[in-house]
């Protein structure tokens, strides 16, 4: 009885190496099932994707001229003290200087005033008073002149005459030098005046345009001092209702950048929400880090609802080409070629071939290149030859003879469910994409606005 089962169980075990050694060593057959999407017909966009900044369109820095102490803030439109966020008009108040060195330069200049105006006042009185002497001075020579030196007139008192005539005239001209020179003191005291009172205005700190406070430097009690530049006290938006996207692009990349070209972009405060906008300038002072060059395009966009807060990072796309109603398939369908004897036989000349022109990841990433899908029939599959017009680095549109919506194209072998949509052919260890976001990154996916 042993002996019989343990025949048996020899038996079984031999049976069970030779059914595994013929699946594991045995002929394996070449037309597995394939794994295929159908062809589909919509829209694609392409992109290049970045990085940037929101940041007000325009901002004014806030500075003072004079140096003291902070001794109050202002209020803002609604009557609270001037702080981070305060609305504020042209003209409100927004923080106060110690004054009293200030009133004291006032003051001192107001009396080198009135000292200017009477010295100009004493120099025009003394001109009159020359004046009345040079008339008294000249007559008494022109009765010299009419007698002469005679027994009437002595020669001396004759020259004395003539002296006191000259001396009277030349004091006349100094006089009249004199108040010239009042003129000139009064003038110079009256623009020191001037200046202490604009120093004395400086004192108190106003905003020179309606925005929103986006930064408050000082404190009260802190001392400022403006010797070489004039120190910054406030940081104000002039308007938050537009806000600008400073966006580092490569410089692979900026010859696709255009004025006015469409951009989308997402904040990470917002995750859901699409923002847009357009590109407003390409500056051309470009940076270069890690010998990597990058040049700032600001992208100009509406925030009537003000949810962009100044620098927020923004993930921005800047789209580059768009194609509507093509026909679209996964990239991986474009990459996958078949052996020889997966092609149907009428065909196998023909695959051949187009495995040899079949298109490498260039033209899929470049658009307007040239490929072939395999279209399955069965255990076996057909080429068809195709034109690449566009890629967003997931999904290409392409034309071709023979191409329609619906025909299961391959995207590789293997037993499993067919996949559909932009996720087929989708690596299974690459994470999911989340939806609404770029589906190509930097160059590749922009390569299809060549």
């Amino acid at each position: 009885m042993r002996r019989t089962v343990g025949i048996v169980i020899t038996v079984m075990i031999g049976l069970a190496l030779i059914t595994g050694g013929w699946w594991w060593f045995g002929p394996k057959d070449r037309t597995a099932a394939f794994r295929t999407v159908p062809v589909k017909r919509g829209d694609l966009a392409a992109f290049i994707s970045s990085t940037g900044t929101i940041e007000p369109e325009e901002l004014v820095d806030v500075g003072t001229q004079v140096g003291g102490m902070i001794k109050a803030f202002g209020k803002d439109k609604n009557g609270k003290t001037i702080d981070y966020g305060s609305v504020v008009e042209a003209g409100t108040v927004l923080a106060k200087i110690d004054e009293s060195l200030s009133l004291a330069a006032v003051e001192n200049a107001r009396a080198q005033l009135q000292q200017a105006e009477a010295n100009k006042t004493s120099a025009e009185a003394n001109v009159l008073q020359v004046k009345a002497r040079l008339l008294q001075a000249r007559q008494d020579w022109d009765r010299a002149q009419k007698l002469g030196p005679s027994e009437a007139l002595a020669q001396s008192a004759y020259d004395q005459f003539q002296a006191t005539y000259e001396v009277t005239k030349a004091n006349l001209a100094a006089a009249e030098a004199a108040v010239v020179q009042a003129k000139a003191a009064l003038s110079q005291t009256q623009a020191g005046l001037s200046t202490a009172l604009s120093n004395l205005g400086y004192c108190t700190i106003r905003s020179p345009v309606n925005g929103v406070i986006i930064d408050r430097r000082v404190n009260i009690g802190q001392t400022v001092v403006s010797s070489l530049s004039a120190p910054s006290l406030f940081l104000i938006a002039k308007d938050l209702r537009r806000v600008t996207v400073w966006v580092s692009v490569n410089e692979a990349d900026i010859g696709k950048i255009y004025i006015g070209q469409p951009v989308t972009f997402f904040v990470d405060a917002y995750p859901d929400r699409e923002f847009r906008g357009r590109v407003g300038k390409i500056r051309l002072n470009a940076t270069m880090t890690q010998n990597v060059v990058t040049y700032i395009v600001e992208v100009h966009t509406d925030n009537q609802d003000g949810k962009l807060l100044p620098y927020l990072t923004a993930n921005v796309r800047f789209e580059t080409g768009r194609r509507e109603n093509s026909l679209l398939v996964p990239n991986a369908a474009l990459r996958w070629s078949p052996e020889p004897e997966q092609v149907r036989p009428e065909a196998r000349t023909k695959g051949d071939s187009s495995r040899r022109s079949h298109a490498g990841p260039e033209a899929v990433r470049g658009g307007k290149g040239r490929g072939t899908v395999w279209v399955a029939e069965g255990h076996l599959v057909r080429p068809v030859p195709v034109a690449v017009l566009l890629t967003d680095g997931t999904m290409s549109a392409v034309e071709g003879q023979g191409l329609a919506a619906g025909l299961p194209v391959v995207l590789g072998e293997g037993v499993g469910e067919e996949q559909d949509g932009p996720e087929a052919g989708r690596s299974p260890l690459l994470p999911a994409k989340k939806s609404g976001r770029s589906e190509g990154k930097g160059r590749e996916a922009a390569e299809g606005d060549r």
